[in-house]
């Protein structure tokens, strides 16, 4: 695929970045994109490999060596065909996914995977931009009615599937707009909420109908959606935050928060949408800032505070200082453990490796001082380590628990396990109908535990078909 020797004659490139100095200054995406001539060298790097490994790196399988061999030859538009026949928002993960197509990239046994993201951003931004996304209105409508309980990725993407093969699809978002963490979570700089609001404007031309600002189980219970639709999809999302630290010293300080009380915040302001007088306002300005957790959502936890003016962000992550280089007979083509180096930790964060927190203190009932003990490979403390850290505030970002219980589930009479998953829920990924005689299906974090954006558009395209099938006898949604 792309040229025969392409990957001995292009090297790979990364796209550009504007300068931190620049960046912190503003909210807006900071990525310069590369020029039409520098992508189509990138998808040429493309190998004839036999066996593309790339496809099943990709968890909704884009063909990715076939649209890098259409971009090459010039053919942009089939190429944004070929990319949309698997993935319904490839402008969304050809901004934030993680990438572990290039992981699984035959080039990556040399530490030079073809650029897959900033080609799949490339074709999804140019298909946008040359008016060739437009709705695809169905022929004819089922008669069957389907309500979705949320609009993040998940739910978004199982919609436009079911509008578009006929059926009758009401999404329920508790937030002013549709998008879920695409919108309220993931911070304007990695992703502007323009790149949302026009996929939305699309699907509602399909037939979607968006209801916004009603919390179901609190505005319409989940029992009524329950008789009033043929179908019930639940994609609320993963949203308990873990909490390690509830007993730990100092916990109730002013001045300690998670991250996801934090983010939404400034993404509404950014929107100048309101934010209710009851809830705490949170600033990282003029503050020496804490986060704990080093994955994606902390890394968003520090651009943020940079954006806001803090004194100093710290990032502790209690896990070893991973290699620079990963072991490739024990990893390829699987995700690799090795150092990354967020675009956010670049503007200036430390990273501290090895910390386990063991407290907070704090004066006038506001906190000062995160106490912390170094820990050994084995997590266990490290006598005589014991040390502190300045705090004006600390963001809790280690990853969620599962779904909020009470509210939808409850009325459902429905338990979750740890990490989400439903008790009962086949493994199957054919059919995503929660056990019983009922009409209920699941999709995204909501059923498989907080993950990707990619793994929920998989899970909201395979909770179509089945959701489809269920209805119809018989589906020709793709899985």
């Amino acid at each position: 695929m792309g040229k025969v020797t392409g990957f001995l004659e292009f090297e790979r490139s990364e796209r550009e970045y504007a300068p931190v100095e620049e960046r912190t200054k503003h909210w807006k995406e900071f990525v310069i994109a590369p020029s039409e001539g520098d992508t189509k060298s990138q998808a040429a790097r493309c190998m004839d490999c036999g066996i593309p490994f790339c496809h099943t790196g990709c968890p909704v399988n884009n063909q990715i060596p076939d649209w890098n061999n259409l971009v090459y030859e010039g053919d942009w538009r089939e190429a944004a065909l070929n990319l949309h026949s698997t993935n319904n928002f490839p402008e969304v993960t050809g901004r934030v996914c993680p990438a572990p197509c290039e992981a699984a990239c035959t080039l990556n046994i040399d530490d030079n995977p073809v650029n897959i993201k900033a080609i799949e951003c490339a074709i999804a931004d140019r298909a946008f931009d040359e008016g060739w996304i437009v709705p695809q209105v169905p022929e004819k409508k089922t008669g069957r009615s389907v309500a979705i309980i949320g609009s993040g990725p998940a739910g978004l993407a199982a919609a436009q599937q079911l509008a578009r093969t006929g059926h009758d699809v009401h999404v329920y978002e508790k937030n002013a707009r549709p998008g879920g963490l695409l919108v309220y979570g993931i911070p304007d700089f990695k992703m502007e909420k323009s790149i949302i609001a026009r996929r939305v404007k699309q699907m509602k031309a399909e037939g979607v109908t968006f209801h916004c600002n009603v919390d179901v189980g609190v505005d319409v219970t989940a029992t009524e959606l329950q008789e009033n639709y043929d179908a019930v999809l639940l994609a609320m999302g993963s949203e308990t935050p873990f909490d390690f630290f509830a007993s730990a010293p100092g916990r109730d300080l002013d001045g300690i928060h998670f991250a996801m009380d934090f983010l939404p915040q400034q993404n509404r302001r950014v929107a100048s949408e309101a934010i209710p007088n009851e809830v705490l306002q949170i600033s990282a300005k003029d503050k020496h800032v804490i986060v704990i957790g080093g994955g994606d959502t902390g890394s968003d936890c520090i651009g943020t505070s940079f954006r806001q003016g803090a004194k100093s962000v710290t990032q502790l992550e209690i896990m070893p200082r991973p290699p620079e280089k990963e072991d490739k007979a024990m990893s390829w083509p699987h995700w690799p453990m090795k150092l990354r180096i967020s675009t956010s930790q670049a503007e200036g964060a430390e990273t501290l490796y090895s910390i386990s927190t063991t407290g907070f203190s704090g004066e006038d009932g506001k906190i000062t001082k995160l106490n912390y003990v170094n820990v050994d490979h084995k997590l266990q403390p490290v006598e005589g380590t014991e040390g502190f850290l300045d705090a004006d505030l600390v963001l809790l970002a280690m990853g969620f628990s599962g779904p909020i219980q009470d509210g939808a589930l409850e009325q459902l009479g429905l338990d979750v396990v740890p990490r989400g998953r439903f008790k009962g829920v086949d493994s199957d990924e054919e059919d995503y109908k929660l056990p019983g005689d009922n009409n209920l299906f699941a999709a995204g974090d909501v059923r498989r535990g907080q993950s990707l954006v990619v793994w929920a558009i998989r899970e909201g395209r395979q909770a179509a078909r089945a959701i489809d099938k269920h209805l119809m006898g018989t589906t020709v949604l793709p899985r």
